[in-house]
């Protein structure tokens, strides 16, 4: 049995693993999909002061509070941001990283610099616009390849504002051991045009000190593509 936590991506909430997460724990595995401060379940909790370091922090008090350890640490898109910075305070209780179409910063990065630049413009006009400046409006659910009927009458309710503060904080990475993880990144290659993951995932194709990995879907692959995705994750423990 592997201790497996999932952490969502930007403007979802630990109720996009509904798919995956069943596969996961039927395999023997021990799932936890927390809801990061301000989302989903918890939007009630949405406020201009929450930050990356928040969301860093709900991560980080998991892992001690259920005192976790030998952890695969999942990162969906934005999640990318927060788990990186998880392990790089946690790094004793992780023993793999899989970054899921997910952002992976270095030192100083804010997920500001990584995104394609007009798609971040277009984020932060909306919060102007839309969301008083600090709160950013989610984007169609087309752009995360979401067209099947039922899955957008499931996830357009649940889909929610998300800080703007966490897109524009950068990270602070200090660890070493952190960066001895084994990593994965899965990439997503059925994406529009403007694919923010697209130089990313051409570096790191071929980069020996990662495990790589491709899936023909759309950025929410643990909405449409639940089996894969569930196979990529315990790829690495078989």
């Amino acid at each position: 049995m592997t201790k497996i936590v999932l952490i969502h991506g930007g403007w979802h909430g630990g109720w996009c693993w509904k798919k995956v997460a069943p596969l996961l724990r039927a395999a023997g595995h021990e799932v936890y999909t927390p809801t990061l401060t301000g989302l989903g379940e918890r939007g009630h909790l949405l406020s201009p002061e929450v930050t990356l370091d928040t969301h860093v922090q709900d991560i980080v008090g998991m892992l001690e509070y259920e005192d976790l350890r030998e952890v695969v640490l999942v990162g969906h898109s934005y999640g990318g941001m927060v788990m990186t910075s998880v392990a790089d305070r946690a790094a004793d209780r992780l023993t793999h990283l899989i970054y899921l179409d997910a952002f992976v910063p270095q030192d100083g990065q804010a997920l500001a610099d990584l995104a394609d630049p007009t798609f971040y413009a277009n984020l932060e006009a909306s919060a102007r616009l839309k969301g008083e400046g600090w709160r950013v409006p989610p984007p169609p659910l087309e752009r995360w390849g979401i067209t099947d009927e039922a899955d957008v009458r499931w996830m357009q309710p649940r889909i929610g504002a998300h800080p703007l503060k966490t897109f524009k904080q950068a990270v602070r990475l200090t660890n070493v051991e952190a960066t001895l993880l084994p990593r994965t990144f899965v990439y997503c290659t059925d994406k529009p045009a403007g694919d923010s993951l697209a130089p990313l995932a051409k570096r790191l194709r071929g980069d020996t000190s990662w495990r790589y990995r491709e899936l023909a879907s759309g950025h929410d692959a643990m909405v449409t593509a639940p089996n894969e995705v569930a196979a990529l994750i315990v790829e690495p423990m078989s």
